[in-house]
């Protein structure tokens, strides 16, 4: 029974340099992640036959730019409001019956997002574009 108690110990002694390593804070200056995920967007849109639907997109930004992503965390708030207010009018002009055109989608997101920040560099990823 001690000798496992021993075996035990001796290898919780050789394990601990390398979980104290992997534990410990990134190697990265930054604190910030870079990448910044949105609360699902939406829009209401016109489908087929008259009827109401909801356009609900996925998106975040990926922002590498320590100053940069300082600016666009303390402009989260203006940022969906901005993609909001981009996705409406994206979904107003949607035709009924047909799909969205993602990357028509992307290209206003980006340039809503560039206008909120004041210059580029914050890059905007879109995932599930949902039509319901």
């Amino acid at each position: 029974m001690r000798r496992r108690d021993a075996l035990a110990l001796t290898l919780a002694i050789a394990a601990a340099p390398t979980v104290a390593r992997a534990g410990g804070p990134s190697s990265s200056s930054s604190s910030q992640p870079s990448y910044t995920r949105f609360p699902t967007l939406t829009a209401t849109i016109v489908r087929s036959a008259g009827r109401r639907g909801v356009l609900s997109v996925e998106a975040g930004i990926d922002v590498h730019d320590e100053a940069l992503r300082s600016q666009a965390a303390q402009a989260q708030p203006r940022l969906r409001a901005a993609l909001t207010e981009s996705l409406r009018e994206f979904g107003a002009g949607l035709l009924p019956g047909h799909a969205p055109d993602a990357d028509r989608l992307a290209r206003e997101l980006q340039a809503a997002v560039d206008r909120t920040l004041g210059r580029s560099g914050a890059r905007v990823l879109l995932g599930t574009i949902l039509v319901s």
